[in-house]
């Protein structure tokens, strides 16, 4: 009996054969894809072909800071069975490398020409962690599910995708760092390049791709679309609480490069020696305090004139992806994410709950003003419900409420959601920021998700991954597992709302909505 080693062993043996032109050999359960690249070996999960780190882009570490390029052909087959490197990164991802262009699919079938329709998530992580790899993320579920190809991916993240060395070295323009401030974007850019060039040999439709995101991964969608060289790339957007309206204007890129060099001791003369200080070095020195906000130093989208050349949703929305159509997704309790491990907020008083929350809001309002409103509407709540419903209202979802508002002054593309279905393993987080991700992906039974595997959630998951899955067919998110949805107008605010018995309504929570749309709304880091 063959242990999986020795099937490996043969397999990679088999390949060699193969690459000179030998006899050929196929074992079904470690399927080979060819790509314009070289091949690939996968393995069978459930019936679903599954390809981990499969290279996208060539080792990125001699060309720090500036556009990836694709990978150099090779001609042998290449294991495709674990993920890939992620991005430097302050986080506890076991495995980072400044090589980390990879990506990984899951699908039904190889070259059957079904032209299945093609998934592509891109991890949340606020622009500096994260990866493509978690067990969240795995795309077995919804390829069973609806016959889909799934794609995740790995990207450069913080200082080594996004800051303002352009700004400090380069006109607008010109210079081989002036695209630094959008490097993780075209990175992105990049991997889509190779769903477009290679997908139909996984049986994906090249002409149509779903780009979904969330947190972070949402947020840089929103840029994408505002970003004129990747039209074309992509089909339809789902962003779940992606909320960036706004990026980093080049004033403030060039101010946070001018602290991050200085706290290297270098000067802005000696800016180029960033492209050879050790990659550690780089990461210790993200932990630095931000020049203009609280927390650690933050690198995302520059707003740069060129490759990025406007904000995402500011002014307006961007008129050049106003066909494209779109959801907006957020939870009902974003907040609690950041704000529930703090056994101090469980504890509140009306004395105490106005100083613990106006650290939390993002628009500029009266804390206090806000608690008496809130005590006014809402005599039922207790200090408690009131700092985590206006923490939520107050940081986490004006955003998605501008982006949703302002693509429907330019059409009727656009659908928006709101999760309320709370976390059973967890009640008191609710519905906080993230959990959307596995009742999208039809993954509640993955170790990570707090879900669980009840009859409710399974019926949330059912509703939430059969509604994306219609998206990517057809651009329309109806289906029969969930009510009739129409597109997000003013002023009837139509939103889904997802949970246990899901419903559409207009204009939820509309009296905090109006509240808080009375102060301008720039997302932090701005």
């Amino acid at each position: 009996m063959q242990t999986r080693r020795t099937v490996i062993a043969t397999a990679a043996m088999a390949g060699g054969l193969m690459a000179t032109g030998g006899a050929a050999w196929a074992d079904p359960d470690q399927p080979v894809a060819t790509t314009r690249h070289g091949r690939v070996r996968g393995y069978v999960d459930q019936g679903i072909k599954v390809f981990k780190g499969v290279r996208y882009g060539a080792d990125t570490a001699p060309r720090r800071f500036q556009p990836g390029v694709a990978p150099e052909s090779w001609s042998d087959v290449r294991d495709a069975t674990t993920y890939g490197a992620a991005s430097p990164q302050k986080s506890d991802e076991a495995n980072q490398s400044e090589d980390c262009l990879f990506l990984n699919v899951w699908t039904p079938e190889l070259r059957d020409a079904a032209k299945r329709p093609v998934m592509v998530y891109v991890h949340g992580g606020a622009h500096a962690n994260g990866s493509g790899s978690s067990p969240l993320y795995d795309g077995v579920a919804l390829c069973r599910r609806g016959d889909v190809v799934v794609v995740t991916l790995n990207h450069r993240l913080n200082v080594f995708g996004y800051n303002g060395l352009g700004q400090l070295l380069s006109p607008v323009g010109g210079g081989v760092y002036a695209k630094s401030g959008s490097v993780g974007n075209l990175d992105l850019m990049l991997a889509l390049r190779w769903v477009r060039d290679n997908i139909a040999e996984f049986g994906g439709d090249a002409d149509n791709v779903t780009v979904f995101g969330q947190s972070g991964g949402g947020a840089k969608l929103v840029t994408l679309m505002a970003m004129p060289s990747a039209a074309g790339l992509f089909h339809k957007v789902i962003t779940m609480s992606g909320q960036h309206v706004t990026a980093m204007g080049p004033q403030h890129a060039e101010l946070r490069m001018r602290a991050f060099l200085d706290h290297l001791d270098l000067t802005p003369d000696r800016a180029a020696e960033l492209a050879t200080v050790p990659m550690g070095r780089l990461v210790e020195a993200l932990a630095m305090d931000d020049p203009i906000e609280k927390g650690g130093i933050y690198f995302w989208s520059v707003m740069d004139h060129d490759t990025l050349p406007r904000h995402p949703f500011v002014p307006d929305a961007p008129r050049e992806s106003a066909h494209i159509p779109m959801i907006v997704g957020n939870t009902h309790d974003e907040a609690r994410a950041f704000t529930a491990s703090d056994e101090r907020n469980f504890s509140l008083t009306w004395d105490t709950v106005a100083a613990k929350l106006a650290p939390e809001f993002v628009v500029d309002l009266n804390a206090q003003y806000v608690v008496d409103w809130y005590r006014r509407q809402f005599p039922q709540m207790s200090p408690v419900d009131v700092f985590f419903a206006a923490a939520t209202c107050g940081r986490s979802r004006p955003g998605h409420l501008i982006q949703a508002e302002e693509r429907a002054k330019i059409g009727d593309r656009t659908w928006m959601y709101q999760l309320d279905f709370g976390s059973p393993m967890e009640p008191r987080l609710g519905a906080y920021h993230s959990f959307d991700i596995a009742l999208a992906f039809d993954n509640c039974h993955q170790p990570t998700s707090k879900t669980g595997t009840g009859p409710e959630a399974l019926r949330v998951a059912n509703a939430m991954s059969e509604t994306f899955i219609a998206f990517a067919k057809t651009g329309n998110p109806n289906n029969a597992a969930i009510p009739a949805w129409n597109p997000y107008s003013l002023p009837e605010r139509a939103t889904m709302i997802f949970d246990v018995e899901s419903r559409s309504e207009n204009d939820p929570r509309a009296a905090e909505r109006r509240l808080f749309q009375t102060a301008p709304f720039l997302k932090q880091g701005t």
